[in-house]
């Protein structure tokens, strides 16, 4: 039996494993197993918190099709919390990720909800394309700015960007934006999941980077998902981002056992 831990991030839920000691190596049909939300767990990825020589400990993520995934923002902020859990840290981390090294710190109360700050990579290119912008924030995202969001069909759209020409091969994840009164109403549409998902930290820091980069701000962006509020906290030098953070809630959902299965 596996034991196992289920974490979400503003809606953008995962599988989260300690793999300190138990050296699990799951192959791609069992991670997709793990994920199916009818047949197994149910999430948008899974995580494997692994030892490291210098930090305090490292970061494997797997995207729900069982492929081994980029950065994930709300991935990262999730396995901080984890971390505490198991006793690793207490409000602060440093950990190794696909895309470097990341700090991380719970900035809630003990008797408050959840909430977590991520540090992510700094951003030194945004490409300026035909209504959209493209960058890399750990993750590839196609920012489009639009309006009527809401009712929008973000998953057939996504998919035509996601598949489409600009970007072969390993394709993108694509992110559509409402600016709103208060902030800025994001959807994405992720790649290796394939879905629309509740949140996407990567693309909400993409979609705040981009909307800076069109306004020429420096400071902080609030943003608003399906699953709940994120905001995103950066320092803008000429076109590039530096000090750029991911903040927002955190919640345990359950811990558990499963039988994994030989899917070989």
């Amino acid at each position: 039996m596996l034991p196992f831990d289920k974490y979400h991030g503003a809606g953008n839920d995962f599988i989260l494993i300690d793999n300190r000691k138990s050296g699990f190596s799951p192959s791609k049909e069992q991670i997709s197993a793990l994920c199916h939300r009818r047949l197994g767990i149910g999430a948008d990825g899974l995580m494997l918190l692994g030892t490291s020589a210098q930090y305090d400990f490292s970061m494997k993520y797997y995207n729900s099709d069982g492929g081994e995934g980029s950065m994930c923002g709300n991935g990262g902020r999730c396995i901080t919390a984890f971390a505490r859990q198991l006793g690793i840290i207490t409000t602060s981390a440093a950990f190794e990720a696909i895309d470097g090294v990341h700090s991380s710190h719970i900035i809630s109360e003990p008797d408050e909800p959840m909430r977590v700050s991520l540090g992510m990579k700094d951003v030194s290119r945004i490409q300026k394309g035909v209504n959209f912008y493209f960058l890399d924030t750990g993750s590839p995202h196609h920012v489009v700015f639009m309006k009527d969001l809401k009712d929008f069909d973000v998953v057939a759209e996504g998919k035509k960007v996601r598949y489409g020409y600009l970007y072969p091969g390993s394709g993108t994840n694509v992110d559509f934006a409402e600016i709103v009164e208060d902030g800025i109403f994001v959807r994405t549409y992720e790649r290796g999941v394939e879905d629309e998902t509740l949140s996407c930290g990567t693309g909400a820091t993409a979609v705040a980077l981009a909307y800076a980069t069109q306004r020429n701000i420096s400071g902080t962006v609030n943003l608003h998902t399906r699953g709940g509020e994120l905001s995103v906290h950066f320092i803008k030098q000429g076109k590039a981002f530096t000090g750029v953070r991911l903040e927002g809630p955190v919640a345990h959902v359950y811990t558990g056992q499963i039988e994994i299965k030989d899917l070989s």
